[in-house]
């Protein structure tokens, strides 16, 4: 079941249904933000949309996928599923994504980017890499 409603659906400034408009799409949106393009490796996305006046962005994919990225070292996990608030430079209240941290699975609720790019888990744990590590695949 999910979590997005007919209510915040309604809501929309954009939303769209299908793979290719989703690649297009999220790469000007983190763009726009000042976020590193490659920071959502999905694929099979079902539904995108996005608030523009509260930030509000929520990805549907058909599965949950597992991607690495090799230059930083992580492997990280999507689920079905992900919900944030974007604003210039930041991404926070992130739901649905995972990354392997030594031999735990550690909730990803922040990322933002300050000179470097920043990971902060609920717990307070963070790690941060050289921005230009670009996330690339």
């Amino acid at each position: 079941m999910s979590l997005i409603t007919d209510e915040i659906r309604a809501a929309a400034s954009e939303m769209y249904r299908g793979d290719d408009i989703f690649q297009e799409k999220s790469k000007f949106l983190l763009t726009e933000m000042g976020l590193p393009n490659g920071l959502l490796p999905l694929r099979d996305i079902i539904e995108v949309g996005y608030i523009k006046d509260t930030g509000f962005v929520w990805l549907i994919q058909k599965n949950k996928c597992d991607h690495r990225f090799e230059k930083i070292g992580r492997p990280v996990h999507y689920g079905a599923e992900v919900m944030a608030y974007v604003e210039q430079k930041r991404i926070k209240k992130l739901t649905g994504v995972k990354a392997k941290e030594m031999l735990m699975w550690l909730t990803i609720c922040d990322i933002y980017v300050d000179g470097k790019i920043t990971f902060k888990s609920p717990t307070g744990l963070s790690r941060s890499f050289p921005a230009d590590a670009k996330l690339k695949g």
